[in-house]
């Protein structure tokens, strides 16, 4: 924050601090603290901070509010009273539908921008909100800037994608980079965007920051955890199809051309609760005869777990064994044993008596990296969809005065847009095994229990064999934990890239640690790594 602060200029300074799994996170505080909530690493960077945006007139809109918007509110305000900072601020809220929803530790639906817009339209200096899309916190900073209206869908989408490039901070500037060694991303400075009345808008940095900002950094964080051409939102359905990016200078590239449309006639809401109890075991197994040590193992602790027996019991043997192995380290793998069950009891005490009961009585070399403990509760998120006017959306002021913000008079409902023709295909010619990566980028993320992978060519030519080559179920082949799962692929030629959904690769979300990778945040890198025949006069 302060970096931000003393960089350079600054209208406004935002602070994306909500995931699927915070709000999980914050539910399971709030049932320990009911005046909990929030995100308290927010207040702590006020304290060093409130005075110096002040000072400099930057205004703030965060999403730190979480589950509790007022409680935070409150806790600002009395921080500005001990600190002497004469600021005002607002809160916005609607967004809580736990009660409608018996089971769920929490359930938000994702407003829009319109109730940060009517905060800062009425003079608020810090705007905190609960769970807003992470591109609100800059569309409603935008609209109220520049008068935006509902039906303003052109400009409200280009401010859709300004603040989808931002609000995972230092990926738009270098960092979780595909093509990380082209620029200095030690310290990755933290994007900003310059948008304009149309919006257009320029993303770069403050002068003298470290990574570096270039169409593929963008292009990178336009492909994070989307879909369809058609990216919906509840203000606008922003159209990623339309996207064009160019560069205007050193760390600077422009956004422009986006089209808008209505928004979807419903609201996504984010449930979370609790699935029930997990607990794992790793067994170290060392140097020859790994399959069959692993086999061992795994007999004897179905025996000890078939007394009481789990509801899921999951292995995975990790092959990070290497033969004639010059470390101990390098000639071991890995066998992960995860359960889950409902009764705490079943996977606690009874999984780790078994594992540690066998320490002298199984395979050559036992050891585990760590002892197991009891049992730890474990989360799933599900997305359910309201009525746009099914929430109390709301911008609640400095005096105690409410302004209703209603929802969007115009709707329509999400379609899929016709797939774009592909670009002509390369000509024949001699092809290498090679990786992937070395012709495209990639960056992948998840959506509950669904991961996206992005992956965009490095140059027109790469693009005209990407298109043609990276299917669907090429996909499959070259991630085999897709085979037997729905896999979209949507092409967006404006980016030169491909975008695949694979639906149901991390189960029930990531608090739920389907899978060894749990976000799937290196699922890209993955596929980047598998070998292809790519044409010679790419490589």
């Amino acid at each position: 924050m302060r970096e931000m602060l003393t960089g350079g200029d600054l209208d406004v300074l935002t602070g994306d601090y909500l995931a699927e799994l915070t709000m999980l996170i914050l539910a399971r505080d709030r049932l320990k603290n009911p005046d909990a909530g929030y995100a308290r690493t927010f207040l702590r960077q006020l304290e060093e901070c409130l005075g110096l945006a002040h000072e400099r007139g930057v205004k703030i809109v965060s999403n730190a509010g979480g589950l509790n918007p007022a409680g935070l509110a409150d806790a600002v305000r009395k921080l500005a009273a001990e600190a002497g900072v004469p600021v005002r601020v607002a809160h916005v809220e609607g967004d809580d539908l736990t009660a409608a929803h018996p089971g769920a530790l929490a359930a938000h639906a994702y407003l829009g921008g319109f109730g940060i817009a009517a905060c800062l339209r009425e003079g608020a200096d810090v705007v905190v909100t609960g769970r807003v899309t992470d591109a609100a916190l800059v569309t409603g900073p935008a609209a109220a800037r520049f008068g935006w209206t509902p039906e303003d869908h052109d400009q409200l989408a280009g401010a859709v994608i300004a603040g989808h490039v931002l609000e995972c901070g230092t990926q738009a500037t270098g960092g979780n980079y595909s093509f990380f060694r082209d620029g200095d991303v030690r310290h990755p400075g933290f994007p900003l965007a310059e948008i304009h009345a149309d919006g257009s808008s320029v993303i770069t940095k403050h002068p003298g920051t470290g990574g570096f900002v270039d169409p593929g950094t963008v292009t990178a964080q336009l492909l994070y955890e989307t879909g369809g051409a058609r990216y919906a939102g509840p203000d606008v359905t922003a159209r990623l199809d339309t996207v064009r990016l160019s560069r205007e200078g050193t760390d600077r590239v422009r956004i422009d051309g986006v089209r808008g449309e209505a928004p979807p006639p419903t609201l996504k809401v984010g449930l979370n609760r609790l699935g029930g109890f997990r607990n794992e075991v790793v067994f170290v197994l060392t140097g020859l005869d790994i399959e069959a040590k692993a086999e061992l193992v795994k007999a004897q602790m179905g025996e000890a777990l078939a007394k009481s027996p789990p509801a899921e019991v999951r292995w995975d043997l990790v092959r990070t064994d290497r033969p004639d192995a010059g470390t101990e380290e390098t000639a071991s793998a890995l066998l992960r044993l995860v359960v889950r069950d409902t009764d705490e009891a079943k996977v606690g005490r009874a999984l780790s008596g078994a594992a540690i009961e066998l320490a002298l009585a199984s395979y050559p070399g036992f050891h585990v990296p760590a002892p197991p403990g009891k049992g730890s509760p474990y989360g799933v998120f599900e997305a359910a969809y309201v009525a746009q006017d099914a929430v109390e959306h709301a911008a609640v002021l400095p005096d105690g005065r409410r302004i209703p913000v209603p929802p969007p008079e115009n709707t329509a409902p999400l379609t899929a847009v016709p797939e774009p023709p592909l670009p002509e295909p390369l000509p024949a010619g001699p092809t290498r095994r090679a990786p992937l990566g070395l012709v495209a980028g990639a960056r992948s993320g998840d959506k509950g229990g669904d991961a996206n992978v992005g992956v965009w060519a490095v140059s027109e030519q790469a693009w005209r064999w990407l298109a043609h080559h990276l299917t669907a179920e090429r996909f499959r082949e070259l991630i085999p934990e897709a085979a037997g799962l729905p896999v979209t692929r949507h092409v967006l030629p404006n980016l030169r890239a491909l975008n695949f959904v694979v639906e149901g690769i991390l189960g029930a979300g990531v608090a739920a640690q389907h899978r060894f990778d749990p976000q799937a945040k290196a699922l890209g890198e993955w596929l980047r790594s598998r070998h292809l025949d790519i044409p010679e006069v790419l490589l």
